[in-house]
């Protein structure tokens, strides 16, 4: 009987990230769930160890660090049955740059440019060295409808999301040009329920409820998606609908729509 593959999912302790882990023991993978906090790792492996019969192993790191990364690429690297990685941790910050404690906003950007980077890295050269024929391998990262637009008090998350979908399509032509059936996606959810936005304090109130999607339907959008070989997956058709409008919208009208929004929310809150 062929050893199972090994699915490998950051940010798994919560949200997004736990239901991939739960969706892939569902599939079949055996995991590898990575975060910060032991504790949500140890009773999601129990879990899912129960429910689906699958091996799962945690790894408890920080990949904003430098070790953290490295660890966890070297695991990626070598590992044998190595076959799906899901770059899905990440946070959010709120507020004005300039005016904002630089350390999160540097934090940011190791964890969802660096640890993208290294982690895809580590994940390609270990298939390509085996050159997997199955179709069940390959990377998906987590992007976020934000990196279609840019938005002031926002901003390093725009940015790095930007980043993270033009590097999975950079990778998706190499593949596709190297003749690879490893495969590649973005996914980018627009608002969902999780702690994500708890953490950052946002009111759920004022965002229109047909706007919030569940963690459920955003992976299973997302796989199934994957198993298309879809590179991009934009869960939702208001989401859709919103990326078009974006493309099709001139830079300079963009700009000054954001300009002109940050103004009056300002405004709304010294009046």
């Amino acid at each position: 009987m062929p050893e199972k593959l090994l699915a490998v999912v950051t940010g798994a302790s919560s949200g997004i990230g736990a239901m991939f882990a739960r969706k892939l023991a569902g599939r079949g993978y055996d995991l590898l769930v990575i975060a910060r906090r032991e504790d949500r790792l140890r009773q999601l492996a129990e879990d899912l160890t129960s429910e689906f019969g699958v091996s799962v192993d945690i790894l408890v790191s920080d990949l904003a660090t430098d070790d953290g990364r490295t660890a966890v690429a070297e695991r990626i690297r070598h590992t044998p049955n190595f076959g799906l990685l899901v770059n899905n941790a990440g946070f959010g910050t709120m507020g004005m740059f300039q005016q904002a404690d630089l350390e999160p906003e540097e934090r940011m950007h190791r964890l969802h440019v660096l640890a993208t980077l290294s982690l895809s890295h580590a994940a390609l050269q270990n298939l390509a060295a085996r050159q997997d024929s199955s179709g069940k391998t390959g990377i998906i990262n987590v992007s976020s409808v934000a990196a279609f637009s840019q938005s002031p008090s926002n901003i390093s998350y725009c940015a790095t999301k930007t980043w993270i979908s033009s590097f999975t399509e950079g990778l998706a032509i190499e593949l596709r040009a190297l003749g690879s059936r490893t495969k590649v996606q973005a996914l980018c959810p627009g608002f969902t329920y999780s702690e994500f936005h708890d953490r950052l304090g946002i009111d759920r109130g004022p965002i229109p409820k047909p706007l919030w999607m569940t963690a459920d339907f955003v992976v299973e959008q997302s796989l199934r998606g994957f198993d298309r070989g879809r590179l991009f997956v934009i869960p939702g058709w208001r989401y859709r609908l919103l990326v078009v409008f974006l493309k099709a919208t001139p830079a300079t009208l963009m700009r000054r729509i954001s300009i002109l929004a940050v103004r009056r929310y300002r405004r709304s809150k010294t009046g």
